[in-house]
């Protein structure tokens, strides 16, 4: 069965869909990661089945992870990578852009005096010792 297609499985008719979370948080994507990478197929004579919970492949957790990965900003591709890599407690950022994490960045405080590097960085001029006049 593919992702996405409805399940015919008797539970998940009673149950429906584990709902989304209003706002997506670090925890909601973890589980989510948990979720897609615990909850993968495993070939069976009557088909593919949750390697987890037995059910008929993809299971309810398997979908909501994926749902919650895609609304993260993941593609198919990258959840793919995600399953493939096996680790439940691999780090995807947060918040997630498709060129990588995006972090506000806090402005430089520059001291007085300090003057700037070729790198960017601030340099505070060495502090010297009072030169006092020498009591002859």
């Amino acid at each position: 069965m593919r992702v996405g297609v409805q399940s015919t499985d008797p539970i998940d008719q009673v149950l429906g869909e584990v709902p989304l979370p209003a706002q997506l948080t670090p925890e909601d994507v973890r589980l989510a990661v948990r979720a897609v990478v615990v909850h993968t197929a495993e070939e069976w004579p009557t088909g593919p089945l949750c390697r987890n919970d037995g059910a008929s492949y993809p299971c309810r957790l398997h979908r909501w992870g994926r749902r919650v990965l895609e609304t993260h900003g993941l593609n198919e591709r990258q959840i793919d990578a995600v399953i493939r890599h096996g680790n439940p407690f691999v780090h995807v950022p947060f918040p997630f852009t498709a060129t990588g994490p995006s972090r506000p960045q806090a402005p430089r405080v520059v001291p007085p005096g300090a003057r700037p590097t070729a790198a960017g960085r601030p340099v505070t001029p060495p502090v010297t010792a009072p030169r006092w006049p020498r009591a002859s």
